[in-house]
């Protein structure tokens, strides 16, 4: 081969080499930002007479129950309660401790003293008394929260031990008993309610206390009601993260079995909510640390 001939060769070679970089480079880029840019389909249909939305989160649909259309959280042994992680850090607001006087920081739905039960330093939920609230409203913060399913097993899927956390009293992080119970992935403890499934099921047995700690980072809204901002969670559960730094892509409240709420203007701060489901869920050890965004 002469000259020219090798001048050529490398020059090719260089251009696949190129060709390819790029290429690679489109396709990570590109899964990327389906990642970050989840699509949202949602369709009408006609059942029995009446109309029922279903909703599908990059093709999966919310509350999808079949395992090979959205496989469940790999099992992971939940590790030890770390006392020091537990301990309120300076500056952080303490709104419930076990004492009497905590329980003053929180209301009814109606603003009315809360009916859930003080029993041994935990506030336990009572049914058809509705959410506990906190007095104080947040936005951005850190949360830690400390929470046990009844000791007594009954009930199964949603029925068992189920209650959630929401921020600003909109996005709920569900705590169900997942211990040895399906349900569907998204609604499962952990889940971020019909939006997204946890990492991992870490949970531990009925009865034992569990921990969440939340990194939440408020959504933000135009004048004229549009998402500038999406609201984004860092979870970890009993010491594993479950949620990395996931933005949502809408609320997650009820619009049926197969769908969950959209996004609607709000203000900068809503209060701690913890739901009332109907299950004896016990609280303790909730403090936190607002984030100024």
């Amino acid at each position: 081969m002469n000259l020219t001939g090798v001048y050529v060769l490398y020059a090719i070679i260089r251009m696949l080499k190129f060709s390819f970089i790029s290429f690679l480079i489109f396709v990570l880029s590109a899964v990327v930002f389906s990642k970050s840019h989840p699509v949202i389909r949602t369709e009408i249909k006609d059942e029995n007479g009446r109309k029922v939305e279903y909703m599908y989160i990059d093709g999966i649909k919310v509350h999808e129950t079949d395992p090979k259309k959205q496989p469940f959280p790999p099992v992971v042994s939940p590790k030890p309660h770390d006392a020091h992680v537990a301990k309120p850090p300076e500056g952080a607001i303490v709104l419930f401790d076990g004492t009497p006087e905590k329980v003053k920081n929180w209301t009814s739905r109606n603003g009315q003293p809360t009916k859930w039960k003080l029993i041994n330093g935990a506030l336990e939920s009572v049914r058809g008394c509705g959410p506990l609230l906190s007095k104080k409203e947040f936005g951005s913060c850190n949360l830690h929260v400390e929470f046990a399913t009844p000791n007594e097993v009954q009930g199964e899927g949603q029925g068992r031990g189920n209650s959630g956390v929401f921020l600003m009293g909109l996005y709920e992080v569900q705590i169900l008993d997942s211990y040895n119970n399906t349900t569907y992935p998204d609604g499962q403890c952990g889940a971020l309610y019909g939006r997204a499934k946890p990492l991992v099921n870490a949970c531990r047995p009925p009865g034992e206390w569990q921990s969440y700690d939340i990194t939440f980072d408020r959504p933000r809204f135009n004048k004229k009601g549009k998402v500038t901002r999406k609201a984004k969670f860092h979870v970890i559960h009993n010491g594993h993260v479950i949620h990395d730094n996931l933005e949502i892509t809408g609320g997650t409240g009820w619009r049926g079995h197969h769908a969950v709420s959209a996004y609607k203007k709000h203000g900068d701060k809503g209060p701690i909510k913890f739901q009332d489901h109907g299950n004896p869920v016990r609280f303790r050890n909730i403090w936190i640390v607002a984030i100024n965004d």
